[in-house]
């Protein structure tokens, strides 16, 4: 589908523009999200390098910019190229919830200013941050350059994320760790389901690459043989 769309960007000032700005929102979540994992994890402060509020409101700012270029655009086109202008506009939201999910990880990190710790689930939580971290990067690269095999293959991965955050959040509640303090253990929670939900919006994205409109979040369609 971004194939498509990059071909009719070409000639549309408005829609590249759009386009450009789906790019600036991704790299500038990225940012806010290294940031605010770095606080959260590895830091006895919450100091930030930036202010997160300030980077939210530029999320938001690149939201509604994209979203007012694929209107003007779908006006003076009488509608052309419809499909096109929806996908762009599912992307944006689902890259404005990640910001919103790493602004929630700041908030965590200054209601719990120690170095956040997972017990018992260190292992496990060091293992989902890889993958969102290399879910991240990779779903940068296949968006910005349309790689419909290198998605397809990225979208195959990381399916484990969910159920593995949702079963150490069970355990969280019924406390199989005696050593983690309920503080702690709020926060361990919080921080499971922020980066499984960052893990499911980034899916969305590269969902985009190989997918309509309508089967954006869903796996790809097998393709038919012959």
């Amino acid at each position: 589908m971004i194939r498509e769309i990059l071909s009719v960007f070409k000639a549309n000032t408005l829609m590249d523009r759009a386009f450009q700005r789906s790019y600036d929102m991704l790299d500038l979540t990225y940012k806010m999200y290294l940031q605010a994992k770095e606080v959260l994890r590895n830091t006895e402060h919450t100091e930030l390098e930036f202010d997160i509020s300030d980077e939210d409101i530029e999320v938001n700012k690149y939201q509604r910019e994209v979203r007012k270029d694929v209107f003007n655009h779908l006006v003076l086109t009488d509608g052309e190229q419809l499909s096109s202008g929806l996908v762009l506009v599912s992307i944006v939201i689902d890259i404005e919830r990640i910001g919103d999910f790493t602004k929630n990880i700041v908030e965590i990190a200054q209601s719990h200013p120690q170095r956040l710790h997972g017990g018992k689930f260190e292992d496990d939580l060091l293992r989902i941050e890889d993958a969102v971290d290399d879910n991240f990067k990779r779903t940068i690269d296949v968006f910005k350059t349309s790689d419909e095999v290198a998605a397809r293959k990225l979208i195959k991965e990381y399916k484990w994320v969910p159920r593995v955050s949702d079963k150490i959040l069970m355990d969280l509640v019924k406390q199989t760790d005696p050593s983690i303090t309920s503080g702690s253990a709020a926060a361990l929670a919080l921080y499971f389901r922020a980066l499984k939900r960052i893990n499911a919006h980034l899916r969305n994205v590269t969902t985009s690459v190989v997918n309509p409109f309508h089967r954006i979040g869903f796996k790809p369609k097998k393709k038919k043989n012959g």
